[in-house]
């Protein structure tokens, strides 16, 4: 129900903005601002499902806690303003576009975000599914970021040697059915220093309003972790 949502996309004061990453290419964002001075930026990567209302909606909240919020498109690689919805068709379309995307341009995208985000003080990173990889890459790769949250990123598994830069917090749900409780296990494993946040009765997806999985009190938590990350880190 509508009431029940944490983020209002009716709402939505953000505006479309154009990046250009170090390769040249062009890709679109959804920025967000608050309403006073903002006490620095974050980068909030999207799921496999685009810059939709959700990721809007994630861009939003962050604004109201007073930064400034740029989603970058990474899909524009492959198809410019791609918006998918949660049916399967959609998942099947995001699947197949992230499987067209290449590292380098994912890590090119998200640095000119960084890049953006950086006009208004130190940056700070948050990204959910497809995106929580990406922001672990952002972390590890990435110049210029503070601090790092990842909510379900089913790519950390894979390169969980890698180390980051910056503060992390891994934010994963019990009942992940992409991401087994043994590789949260590895993760942790990997990075005993890292805080590494498991929510009970938690799905995949479980910060996002629009699916069955989410789970409000969870998706609370692991946000109410981030903004201390970044109110530590960032500003």
């Amino acid at each position: 129900p509508v009431a029940d949502r944490l983020f209002q996309g009716e709402n939505a004061m953000g505006t479309m903005i154009e990046l250009s990453a170090s390769d040249g290419h062009s890709l679109g964002a959804y920025k967000a601002e608050p309403s006073g001075a903002p006490k620095g930026g974050v980068v909030v990567i999207q799921e496999i499902f685009g810059v939709n209302s959700h990721v809007k909606d994630l861009c939003e909240y962050f604004a109201k806690a007073g930064y400034v919020a740029i989603a970058p498109a990474l899909f524009d690689r492959v198809e410019k303003n791609l918006d998918l919805g949660y049916g399967q068709e959609d998942f099947g379309k995001g699947r197949d576009t992230r499987g067209a995307l290449d590292n380098a341009g994912i890590i090119a995208d998200t640095q000119a975000a960084i890049d953006e985000a950086s006009k208004s003080g130190k940056v700070g990173i948050v990204g959910y599914c497809f995106g929580g990889a990406v922001s672990w890459m952002g972390a590890t790769q990435c110049s210029g970021l503070a601090a790092a949250s990842t909510f379900y990123g089913g790519g950390i598994h894979a390169s969980r040697t890698d180390t980051p830069k910056c503060p992390v917090i891994f934010n994963f749900g019990d009942k992940d059915g992409g991401i087994p409780l043994n590789q949260v296990a590895e993760i942790k494993e990997a990075h005993p220093d890292i805080p590494c946040y498991v929510y009970d009765d938690a799905g995949h997806g479980f910060c996002c309003d629009e699916r069955e999985s989410y789970n409000k009190g969870a998706c609370e938590r692991g946000h109410a972790r981030t903004l201390a990350l970044f109110g530590e880190n960032v500003g």
